[in-house]
């Protein structure tokens, strides 16, 4: 049945955004409720390895191809010792985490992460705390796994029983470090300066690092902006990104304006390019700066919960937020903004991975299950890379609380030249109608489609548990493409992923 709201899409090959950078589809792990302790690591669980960590959760996240994880934080990092965390570890001390107020045992730090990465198929992007300490054990830090031997750190992480150095390319100078709550918050003059300093220290000791300075906490800091030029003028040519971090919510209940707040997403990644461009052109740089924006999810469900919380207790279910169906379409419209951005967002952590604000749940001892979220991200990493393309779109439009002129339809495209093959990413945010879209594909006509993943639910608040998945997508979409012409109905409240590929590749398998 065709419906009466219509849109029309133009894609052609040679309009070309920019490369995705497979690490926009980063994620991240940090010593913050059973992130760790119970979500990758569990010795004693039926499917833990012989190093502890859980094999169940590991085949989900090797599943979404996940290619970089930030770790260990997030705001533990402002007053970890990361020597606490190396070593044998029936020497290693309990500490009071004062960033979450728990118990931090040290059973994992950073060889025992470096290994799970290893183990999922993902690089590590390391963060140094610039909160209570600084330079001199960021390059302790970096010296300890980077350097290959002869020297005091190197030498202690061989005698840990590391031969060889674990190369972690990607560092990230502290976290958040203009907020309130952050342990060693900062002046945007007192971290530019250390930020630079640390950068220059952990350079002579690799050269070959890329190194992320810490943007605003949010857009919705008082310095915001102004934090964002005066940290970049320190650090400019020092450091290769810097740092967006934006949570989402729907606090009062309203569907439309809710979906629609991936435009904020959009508005913070242009406000933040242009800084970065005024800086290059202030500093006559002939260096583009990137960004990396390494935390951003759906957060806003768990925090009635959290409050009630004991303090000083080990691995407690804390921002263990339970994702609807809006909240998958959310996360799917967010990340459609990072593929229009592709050519300056070039690395990205949805925060996080493991059963803190997470696609991926468990049970202490028990199941881990897939959480709605999960399947905008898993289609995304694997479809999503290549090219991204430039749409051209016509969509109907509507006008909410916060935002006017708000597309019903979210598009996103990508070619993989290599492997034949055309991923398109759409949303509709319409809350009762389907849309009918025509796309000019002439530039595709030996492309044939492939199939049309489809996530939909009636119920916007519908979860997924341990026992029931109930939003799970299914691959029985109607998109088809005849002369150049792609012909879909984009059902109401959607997700949808249309996957096409060259006819002779597949005639010919």
């Amino acid at each position: 049945m065709s419906s009466e709201l219509k849109a029309e899409l133009n894609l052609d090959k040679n309009y070309q955004i920019g490369k995705v950078d497979e690490r926009i589809y980063g994620s991240f792990i940090e010593h913050l409720g059973r992130a760790v302790y119970g979500g990758i690591y569990e010795p004693g669980h039926p499917k833990a390895d012989e190093h502890g960590f859980r094999k169940d959760v590991m085949e989900l996240v090797r599943a979404l191809r996940v290619p970089i994880v930030r770790y260990p934080g997030g705001n533990m990092v402002s007053a970890y010792n990361w020597e606490d965390g190396v070593g044998p570890k029936e020497e290693r001390p309990q500490r009071l985490e004062l960033a979450w107020r728990t118990i931090e045992t040290n059973q994992v730090g950073t060889n025992e992460f470096a290994d799970w990465a290893r183990k999922v198929g993902s690089e590590v992007m390391m963060a140094v705390n610039l909160g209570t300490r600084g330079i001199d054990a960021a390059r302790n830090l970096i010296e300890y796994t980077n350097h290959p031997g002869g020297t005091y750190w190197s030498d202690l992480r061989r005698s840990h029983g590391y031969e060889n150095p674990h190369n972690i390319k990607t560092w990230c100078l502290g976290n958040e470090m203009d907020g309130p709550w952050q342990v060693g918050q900062k002046t945007a003059y007192e971290y530019g300066r250390l930020a630079s300093e640390t950068a220059k220290a952990m350079r002579l000791v690799d050269p070959n690092i890329e190194l992320v300075a810490c943007g605003s906490s949010n857009t919705d800091m008082p310095t915001f902006a102004e934090w964002e030029a005066t940290i970049l003028d320190h650090t400019y040519e020092q450091v290769d990104y810097v740092s967006l971090h934006q949570y989402y919510g729907n606090h009062e209940n309203d569907s439309a304006n809710y979906l629609a707040k991936n435009m904020d997403m959009d508005h913070f990644i242009k406000t933040v390019i242009s800084i970065c461009d005024y800086i290059k052109a202030k500093h006559r740089s002939k260096k583009t700066l990137n960004l990396s924006f390494d935390e951003w999810n759906v957060w806003y469900h768990s925090g009635e919960h959290d409050k009630k919380l004991e303090p000083w207790t080990i691995a407690p279910p804390q921002l263990e937020d339970h994702y609807n169906f809006e909240d998958a379409l959310l996360v799917g419209s967010m990340l459609i903004t990072f593929l229009q951005h592709a050519d300056r967002v070039k690395m990205a952590c949805l925060a996080q991975l493991v059963n803190v604000i997470a696609p991926i749940m468990t049970e202490n001892g028990g199941r881990a299950w897939k959480q709605t979220i999960y399947y905008p991200y898993l289609h995304v990493s694997v479809f999503g890379r290549g090219v991204s393309l430039q749409p051209i779109l016509s969509s109907p439009k509507y006008d909410s609380k916060e935002f006017t002129d708000v597309p019903y339809i979210d598009c996103a495209a990508v070619l993989n030249e290599e492997a034949e093959e055309l991923s398109v990413f759409l949303v509709n945010k319409h809350l009762s109608e389907s849309i009918s879209l025509t796309a000019d594909f002439r530039s595709f006509k030996e492309y044939r489609v492939l199939e049309h993943i489809v996530l939909e639910n009636d119920d916007l608040k519908a979860v997924n548990t341990a026992e029931q998945q109930t939003v799970i997508p299914h691959a029985r979409g109607d998109a088809s493409l005849k002369d150049g012409t792609l012909s879909v109905n984009l059902s109401k409240t959607s997700w949808n992923v249309i996957r096409l590929g060259k006819r002779q590749t597949f005639e010919s398998a």
